[in-house]
């Protein structure tokens, strides 16, 4: 099976308690990640966000939050999306939010669509990460701003030790515990990493169409925030 069949039947599976265990196991510090990243879509336009990748929709709800006027989200885990498309009912946001079926490697936007692409966490997830990148670029109109929150790993005493006994050891037990699916918890530390993070990620971006590519630590470095502009 390839990983993207791989990516989309493990989050179809999990997606009843992925929120749950995001929080749970992020100790909340998940949402702070994501008020920090759309602080960074308020520099630029911002009528028309894609969110790649979108899950459940809390990055795209939040986009809302920080004047974006309308978020169209993608992924490629159909029970996810249900999820995303059951909270924007319960929100009252269905005219401002819509949720699609989508590849990232195969965006079905014409050109320069949007005034800002995101990403929460998922680009690890790419099978094909450059393909990615790419499709993203070039659906975004020129100036427009990429931003992107992914997991990354502490390299500093004792917050690398620390986070690397949890990730190994503490996550996969408790979220195969809670969601029933240890392999899907065992499949976020073994992605987070084999990503090729920080300096190297930033040098792909730079490949695939991206410039004034930046990075920011959070927490310790437990994730990265990447921007960079069309």
């Amino acid at each position: 099976m390839a990983k993207k069949e791989k990516v989309q039947e493990m989050f179809n599976g999990i997606a009843p308690k992925y929120d749950l265990l995001n929080h749970l196991l992020s100790l909340g510090i998940d949402k702070a990640w994501r008020r920090k990243a759309m602080r960074e879509l308020e520099r630029g336009a911002k009528d028309r966000v894609l969110d790649v990748a979108c899950g459940t929709g809390d990055f795209s709800i939040e986009a809302l939050r920080h004047g974006v006027r309308q978020v169209v989200g993608v992924d490629i885990s159909e029970n996810m999306l249900a999820v995303a498309r059951e909270k924007a009912r319960d929100k009252g946001l269905e005219e401002q939010l819509e949720f699609l079926y989508g590849d990232s490697e195969q965006l079905t936007f014409p050109d320069e669509n949007f005034d800002a692409v995101t990403v929460a966490f998922g680009v690890r997830n790419f099978e094909h990460l450059e393909r990615g990148l790419r499709e993203m670029c070039r659906v975004l109109r020129p100036g427009g701003r990429v931003v992107i929150l992914e997991f990354s790993t502490p390299d500093r005493f004792p917050m690398k030790q620390l986070y690397r006994f949890y990730f190994k050891h503490i996550l996969p037990r408790v979220g195969g515990l809670v969601s029933g699916d240890r392999g899907a918890y065992e499949y976020l530390p073994a992605s987070v990493f084999a990503f090729p993070q920080g300096d190297r990620f930033l040098d792909i971006m730079r490949a695939c169409g991206f410039r004034d590519v930046r990075r920011r630590p959070l927490t310790f470095g437990i994730a990265t925030l990447y921007t960079g502009e069309k």
